[in-house]
């Protein structure tokens, strides 16, 4: 297949480099013109992705109707704020039944869409859509580290036509058809990672980081089930499984700002330090508002948009957590059941 991929960041690298190796034919985008000419010219990106090496035979370029030009398939790897514009440019050269699979993880921060949705909105009507989500640092996928991950679509042939594309002996891909769950547990559970970076900036011990990662899978179910997605997918790999890695892992960007805001930073001087975007910022605005109107509450996802954007200190976000009435850990009314 010829397989284009639209995003150079790290996770855009990656794809492109296990797709390759999938034996597909493969193109890659990057925005920004001298970007684009250097990761042709060196094949590497020695700050995001040391020691990785593009295959020569891959174009790179920063003209987004050659490498769209007769592709069979297209994966967005951009950041979520910039889905709407590469949508939008994208449509006006996207072969006719090419699908399209999201990769990137978020809500749109103005509008509160999930990324399929905003997709749809600028896509032809008839564009086949799927997303990929689940626990998978580019950091290791490059390297060919197992992973396993979910390709979901409303149309299971096309969650399937994706799963044959990146399925392998190392990339594992399970398919769904509930696209509302697994792009919610894909966004949502960034918010929770970078309030278990807090408690790790804070010193606050695994007991801590173990009940907010058990609690925080608890109100993303809450507030997913509410949207119209599926129980048992927040118990998958597009739910428990990313919340796990993202929580915990070294290579996880929304920990590590969490972890810089534990240890005194504020939001500005955090991502002032950080090389790669933290989706989890934008999406607990987006989460919150979502929250609101479903009337759903997500105390956690709260506490880490005060702490963000309110000014609040995490000591007082954590005092405000652990102070809350007492009550029993399942709501009988609730419909969550794993």
């Amino acid at each position: 297949m010829k397989l284009c991929v639209l995003g150079a960041g790290s996770w855009g690298i990656a794809l492109t480099l296990h797709l390759k190796r999938n034996g597909h034919n493969l193109t890659l985008w990057e925005h920004d013109k001298a970007k684009a000419l250097e990761l042709e010219q060196k094949r590497e990106n020695k700050v995001l992705l040391p020691g990785i090496i593009l295959p020569k035979d891959i174009l790179i370029t920063h003209e987004i109707y050659k490498v769209l030009t007769g592709c069979d398939g297209v994966v967005i790897a951009v950041p979520s704020h910039v889905v709407r514009s590469i949508a939008k440019s994208a449509t006006l050269h996207l072969p006719k039944g090419a699908w399209v699979a999201c990769a990137a993880k978020g809500l749109e921060e103005e509008t509160h869409l999930r990324l399929s949705e905003v997709l749809k909105q600028n896509l032809q009507s008839d564009t086949p859509i799927a997303v990929l989500s689940g626990p998978s640092h580019a950091e290791e996928v490059s390297r060919t580290m197992p992973t396993t991950v979910v390709s979901a679509s409303s149309d299971p042939a096309i969650a399937k036509a994706v799963q044959n594309a990146f399925h392998s002996n190392y990339f594992r891909v399970y398919t769904s058809t509930d696209v509302i769950g697994v792009e919610l547990g894909g966004s949502l559970k960034n918010v929770i990672a970078i309030a278990a970076g807090i408690t790790d900036g804070m010193s606050l011990g695994d007991n801590a980081k173990a009940a907010l990662m058990t609690r925080g899978l608890h109100e993303i179910s809450r507030l997913g089930i509410a949207l119209g997605a599926q129980p048992q997918t927040f118990a998958g790999l597009a739910g428990m499984g990313d919340l796990i890695v993202t929580c915990t892992s070294h290579h996880s960007r929304n920990r590590l700002l969490g972890e810089k805001i534990g240890k005194g930073a504020t939001l500005e001087q955090a991502l002032k330090e950080m090389v790669m975007v933290a989706e989890g910022v934008k999406t607990s605005k987006a989460a919150v508002a979502l929250a609101e109107k479903a009337k759903v509450e997500v105390p956690i996802t709260q506490e880490v948009y005060k702490v963000l954007f309110e000014g609040r200190n995490a000591k007082e976000a954590v005092k405000s957590l652990l102070s809350r009435t007492a009550k029993p850990e399942t709501d009988t009314t609730e419909r969550i059941s794993f």
